[in-house]
């Protein structure tokens, strides 16, 4: 298994400290920036900041075409996935990670996850890429507490459609083929709460099994109580608080490390620390640290074992351009309904029958489908269709300072010029004043093998998430001493894998249903 390697210049003792504490060794450690960390006023609907720190870079000509030029097709961020040799081969042949390695420590639904959770927090559809705009006047369409509203849509009386008409305590579930799908109007687009849930196979299968938790823990809260009215909001937060646990105590430390949740947990937020009814998305996280789970993207993924003709697995590009427009796209696009296209689990969360498969490791390289985006994919239509390039852009949008800045002024080691050498032929200093996201995936690299964050894309990551749930007066954490109480498929604590049972999504309960119809399973 990877572990950590050293930075040339800090001790093992510096890089393991800057993950779960502060860092003081013999690392490029620099005193307090002047600038202190700022908690702008703001609210739940609005973006914000975590620092008031100047921008990277000047919005120049120069400096976008240097944005573009390093995030482009066959470029320094594109990992250059031998395709030619098919989905198939991408995932079983090691010799075609070799520049695209694999992250041991985390499955491949890891970042499926990390997706969904991004999708309940944060969606922004008014800022334009390298358009200067202030966070604060930007409206955020999610509610940002972790409670799944990119699911429950506000509930029966906001979001009906969602909802069976003749039980509005359940959700609607569309019947896909072999196994469920989202729920599908005429023209089969998506009824969910937020579009992007039908991004992709996997983010759409994992919306579907939070449906079908919540539907199962309705019936058995009617079972409990016949006859004693809508059993909604009870089985709602229900399902929330165990997804925030899982989100904390399972996901969180895969994406930061565990001792750095552990740390925020005991001894407090240092810089996300929102008044009472002032929680919000900082920029900084939205558009640069989060963004560290487009590195983890595989370049294809077995979406199931059965589910091609002959009961053949069914092997997929994330995204193919050669499946624009079919019915039954090759690629694991969403926005499809056929028989093929459901979820096997297994191959995603470890279910321990060997079939799971790891994600790719959070650094400098980006999957080469990424950077020929179906266009459905991107909420505003509009190019450049190359994730990189959006991403990179986005810096602009929000004049987000360099990650060495923010480094400096959050206490943690600062890469060094020759950490980012690549950056020089750019012309434009990039390597002394970096892109915000380009350094969070460089600090992984560099400090952590990219196996999770380094300590400064990681505090921000770990802050936000816990500060959100934190200051949600509904949430587990908010209520001492609460625990999940759904079965647990063995005596180890509450995983993914005991949701996806509990939502009736898990390999044995689909060997042993086998095709069904809505009628039989809902």
């Amino acid at each position: 298994m990877p572990t950590p390697r050293e930075h040339p210049k800090l001790s093992r003792r510096s890089v393991v400290g800057g993950v779960g504490a502060s860092v003081l060794g013999a690392a490029v450690v620099r005193p307090p920036c002047a600038h202190a960390a700022r908690q702008a006023a703001t609210s739940p609907e609005r973006f914000g900041r975590l620092f008031d720190l100047p921008p990277f870079a000047d919005n120049t000509f120069e400096v976008r075409a240097a944005l573009r030029r390093l995030g482009e097709p066959g470029g320094q961020l594109d990992a250059t996935d031998p395709l030619h040799l098919g989905p198939e081969r991408l995932i079983t042949d090691p010799e075609a990670s070799r520049n695209n390695p694999n992250n041991t420590t985390h499955t491949a639904g890891t970042h499926f996850m990390g997706q969904f959770i991004d999708h309940d927090v944060t969606f922004d559809v008014d800022s334009k890429l390298a358009i200067p705009r202030r966070p604060e006047e930007t409206r955020n369409r999610r509610d940002p507490r972790l409670d799944l509203d990119s699911v429950y849509g506000g509930g029966p009386s906001v979001a009906p459609q969602l909802y069976l008409p003749h039980d509005l305590d359940k959700f609607k579930v569309g019947f896909g083929g072999r196994f469920e799908d989202l729920p599908r109007d005429d023209g089969r687009v998506a009824l969910v709460a937020d579009p992007r849930n039908d991004e992709n196979l996997m983010v759409a299968g994992l919306h579907a099994a939070f449906l079908l938790a919540h539907n199962r823990r309705v019936d058995e809260l009617r079972a409990d109580r016949p006859g004693g009215g809508s059993v909604f909001e009870r089985a709602r937060l229900d399902i929330v608080r165990h997804y925030q646990w899982l989100v904390v105590n399972e996901f969180l430390p895969l994406f930061v490390g565990k001792a750095l949740v552990d740390d925020i947990l005991h001894n407090g937020r240092k810089y996300f620390r929102p008044q009472p009814g002032e929680h919000f998305i900082p920029v900084e996280f939205q558009a640069a640290a989060y963004r560290m789970g487009h590195s983890m993207v595989r370049p294809s993924y077995a979406a199931n074992l059965f589910g091609n003709l002959g009961g053949e697995p069914f092997f997929g590009f994330i995204f193919d351009p050669d499946s624009e427009g079919r019915v039954d796209p090759d690629d694991l696009r969403g926005g499809a309904r056929a028989p093929r296209r459901f979820i096997g689990w297994e191959v995603f969360f470890d279910f321990g029958d060997g079939n799971v498969r790891p994600n790719k490791r959070i650094d400098t390289r980006l999957s080469t489908p990424l950077f020929t985006l179906p266009l459905a994919t991107i909420p505003t239509r509009d190019q450049p269709t190359v994730l990189a390039q959006r991403n990179l852009l986005r810096q602009l949008t929000w004049s987000l300072p360099s990650g060495q800045d923010v480094a400096e002024l959050m206490r943690t080691p600062v890469l060094r010029g020759d950490d980012l050498a690549e950056l020089h032929e750019l012309g434009v200093g990039f390597e002394h004043s970096t892109p915000l996201w380009y350094y969070v995936l460089k600090e992984a690299e560099v400090l952590t093998n990219g196996l999770y964050l380094g300590p400064m894309g990681g505090r921000i990551v770990a802050e936000v998430i816990i500060g959100l749930i934190q200051t949600d007066p509904e949430s587990y954490l908010a209520h001492a001493g609460w625990r999940p109480t759904l079965p647990r498929r063995s005596q180890d604590r509450f995983r993914m894998t005991d949701l996806l049972t509990f939502a009736g999504v898990d390999p044995a309960s689909r060997r042993a249903g086998g095709k069904r119809t809505l009628e039989q399973r809902w």
